[in-house]
C-alpha cells in the first residue's frame, strides 16, 4: 500500500547530509524506499543555516516528489556539522519551520554511520568512528545515552581526515624540499600527481589558487600509496592516524562504560573504508591492546540507510521494515 501527499502515513524522510554531497529517501513504514534524490553538501559554517537549509530543500523536494508527498509523519536528519548541542538545536528549528514532518530528530551525520553498520537486529549499542574529509566519533546505548566530541578541527583537538592528512604530508613534503625536513617520497609524490616537476612548484600552485584548495584532499590517497610503497614518513602518518582513531573509539567506550563489553567499534567514511591495510591492520591492533573485546567493523552501507533506521526506530517500526531497508541499500544490491 503506498502513501499519499493528504495522507503519509508513518513515512519517514531519511536525510544524509555530508559536506560534499547529500542523499534522501522516503521510506514507507514497512521499509520501502518511495522517493530518492542526490544533492551537493551541507556547509552551514560556510554559508550559514538558512542558506544551508535551502540548499536541503532542493534535494528533500525532488524525493518527496517522486514518492507523491509533499510532507512525512517524521524527519530523520543525519547532518554535518551539528557538532555542538546549539547547532543542532538551530538546525532542528530550521527543519521543523519547513513543514516536511510532524516530527524532527537532528543528530550529527556520524550517529547515520553507526545505526547503518549495527547488525540486523542488534540493539543500538556501539561505537562509531568517521574518517573522511574529518574526523569524528560517537557512541551510543539502548537506555539513549550518547558519546560524542565537539569534531571541529584543531582548536577541538582533533587530528586525521583526509583534509588533515593532507596538510601533514604537503608540510613534510615541503620540508624536506628545502632541507628543514629529513627526506620523504612525498617530495615527489604530492607534485607528481599534479603532474609538476617539485614541491616549489606545487606550492606555488596552491598558493596562487592555479589547483583549487579542493583539490587537497586527492593527497591522500597519495599518502597511502606512498606509505605502502615503504616511505618512512608517510608510514609515520598512517600510524599516528590509527592512534587518533583507536583514541576517539576508547574514550567513547570508557564514558559508556562500555571498556570490558563485546560491542562493535565501527569504521566509516571515505578513508576508514578503502581498505588501505597497513591502517586497518595498525588500528586492529592498537584496539585489540585497549580494549580485547571490541570488535571493528568497517561500514559500507550508505549512511543515508542509518538514518533511515533511525527514523524507523523512532516511529515504532517493526523488524521486517528494518530488513526491507536494509537489503534496499545492501552494497551488491543498492
Amino acid at each position: 500500500m503506498g502513501v499519499t501527499a493528504a495522507d503519509p502515513r508513518g513515512a519517514v524522510l531519511a536525510v544524509d547530509a555530508g559536506n560534499s554531497k547529500t542523499d534522501v529517501a522516503v521510506v514507507t513504514p514497512d521499509g520501502r524506499v518511495v522517493g530518492a534524490a542526490r544533492g551537493a553538501g551541507f556547509q552551514p559554517p560556510r554559508v550559514g543555516v538558512q542558506r544551508a537549509v535551502d540548499g536541503l530543500a532542493d534535494t528533500v523536494v525532488r524525493a518527496l516528489a517522486e514518492a507523491g508527498l509533499d510532507r512525512v509523519a517524521h524527519v530523520s536528519a543525519c547532518l554535518a556539522n551539528a557538532d555542538l548541542p546549539v547547532e543542532e538545536r538551530e538546525l532542528t528549528q530550521a527543519l521543523r519551520a519547513r513543514g516536511w514532518g510532524r516530527t524532527v530528530d537532528v543528530r550529527n551525520d556520524t550517529f547515520a554511520i553507526l545505526r547503518a553498520g549495527l547488525p540486523a537486529g542488534a540493539l543500538p549499542l556501539g561505537v562509531a568512528v568517521v574518517c573522511g574529509a574529518g574526523i569524528n566519533c560517537v557512541g551510543m546505548t539502548p537506555d539513549g545515552r550518547t558519546a560524542r566530541f565537539p569534531a571541529v578541527g584543531r582548536i577541538s583537538g582533533d587530528w586525521g581526515g583526509g583534509w588533515g592528512l593532507a596538510e601533514e604530508a604537503l608540510w613534510h613534503a615541503a620540508r624536506a624540499a628545502d632541507g628543514r625536513g629529513g627526506p620523504t617520497e612525498l617530495a615527489r609524490a604530492l607534485p607528481a600527481h599534479f603532474g609538476l616537476a617539485d614541491m616549489a612548484a606545487l606550492i606555488e600552485a596552491l598558493h596562487l589558487g592555479r589547483i583549487e584548495a579542493a583539490r587537497r584532499h586527492e593527497l591522500s590517497p597519495v599518502l597511502f600509496a606512498t606509505a605502502a610503497a615503504g616511505d618512512p614518513v608517510a608510514r609515520s602518518l598512517v600510524e599516528r592516524l590509527a592512534a587518533e582513531v583507536v583514541a576517539m573509539a576508547t574514550v567513547a567506550l570508557d564514558r559508556l562504560d562500555l571498556s570490558d563489553a563485546d560491542v562493535p567499534v565501527l569504521l566509516g567514511g571515505s578513508i576508514l573504508a578503502a581498505g588501505h591495510a597497513d591502517l586497518d591492520t595498525a588500528i586492529r591492533t592498537r584496539l585489540t591492546a585497549r580494549t580485547p573485546k571490541a570488535a571493528p567493523l568497517v561500514v559500507t552501507a550508505r549512511p543515508v540507510l542509518g538514518a533511515g533506521l533511525l527514523g524507523l526506530d523512532r516511529t515504532g517500526a517493526d523488524e521486517s521494515a528494518h530488513a526491507r531497508l536494509r537489503a534496499y541499500y545492501a552494497p551488491s544490491g543498492g
